[in-house]
């Protein structure tokens, strides 16, 4: 009851982009269109933390994806959240997220526990979820002539989910979605060795 879990991570290196040409609205029996060229004015990163009980997003942008970067952005987490209830982190296991720097910062506080995904499994994380929504209705439909430009629309994105947020609910429960991998797992293995028979079999191995 006294704790606040936060899915964070990073959505780097994202560019700002201007199409060579403007985009043609959608018309009646025509759908819109865009140039697929486009020109590149520089890129930033954000860093975010999901509530995963309120979907609301703390948030911080920089130039740079530091370790540096991502302990000024703890900081921000320390100072927006629940001042005294234990803070858990979901994130995955990024170089930045582990060097000293950062192993001191939550050695110094307590209340902060750290749960890292597995690797590969960043699908677990639902910040990612959130970066898709961010992605798709804002960044790739935009035009953005500048880094700065850029950094606006997402504070804009960020600000009115922030108005009305909906936290994301699973479909499916944590034992049917390990089944389903499971299913896909025996599935690639078979596959492969089929394809190893066949191999062998077809040089006379």
């Amino acid at each position: 009851d006294h704790a606040v879990v936060f899915c964070v991570d990073e959505k780097s290196q994202i560019q700002a982009l201007d199409r060579t040409q403007p985009l043609l609205p959608l018309r009646a029996g025509q759908a819109e269109r865009r140039t697929h060229d486009y020109e590149r004015h520089g890129t930033t990163s954000l860093f975010a933390a999901l509530n995963l009980k309120t979907s609301r997003v703390i948030s911080q942008l920089h130039r740079r994806h530091r370790s540096v970067e991502f302990r000024k952005f703890l900081d921000t987490i320390e100072a927006e959240g629940p001042p005294h209830f234990d803070v858990h982190i979901i994130m995955d296991n990024y170089g930045t997220h582990k060097t000293p720097l950062i192993r001191r910062w939550f050695a110094k506080r307590p209340r902060f526990h750290v749960h890292y995904t597995p690797t590969y499994g960043s699908w677990i994380n639902l910040v990612e979820r959130w970066f898709a929504e961010l992605t798709n209705k804002q960044i790739r439909r935009g035009v953005h002539r500048s880094v700065r430009e850029l950094e606006a629309a997402i504070r804009e994105f960020i600000a009115a989910h922030n108005e009305t947020p909906k936290p994301f609910v699973w479909a499916k429960t944590a034992d049917q979605i390990l089944a389903s991998i499971a299913r896909y797992a025996q599935r690639t293995l078979a596959a492969q060795s089929r394809q190893l028979i066949s191999r062998t079999i077809g040089t006379g191995a």
